[in-house]
């Protein structure tokens, strides 16, 4: 179970008994997006996945607890969490810094191969 959408401006919107709704209260303490990766991952360990689709029960997300680091560590963990499923999910982003890395990776090996000490 994941995430699926994350609203960060005011638009009209429904909830309705499959999806629910978390609002910050206090944004001067938390970054709504590490909110969104740590909830991501927290949540995992919460869902219920018997008798047909995963569930994440009001009552048990009511109860969860997430670990909310200083505003600069959130900040750096976004940052980090960001570039990163931009690499895995952009293929116009992955894949040239892997064509890159490749690239980098061959001429570093032919180097090493094909060096030679001087024949005496």
């Amino acid at each position: 179970m994941r995430v699926h959408f994350f609203i960060t401006a005011t638009k009209k919107f429904s909830i309705t008994n499959v999806c629910g709704l978390l609002r910050v209260i206090d944004s001067s303490q938390i970054n709504t997006k590490f909110l969104y990766y740590a909830l991501g991952q927290v949540t995992k360990r919460h869902v219920s996945d018997g008798m047909g689709n995963p569930k994440l029960m009001g009552k048990v997300m009511s109860q969860i607890k997430v670990a909310i680091p200083p505003l600069e560590v959130q900040a750096r963990i976004v940052a980090v969490l960001d570039q990163f499923d931009t690499l895995v999910n952009d293929i116009t982003a992955g894949l040239p810094a892997e064509i890159a890395a490749r690239r980098q990776q061959y001429a570093y090996y032919r180097d090493r191969l094909l060096t030679f000490k001087e024949a005496v």
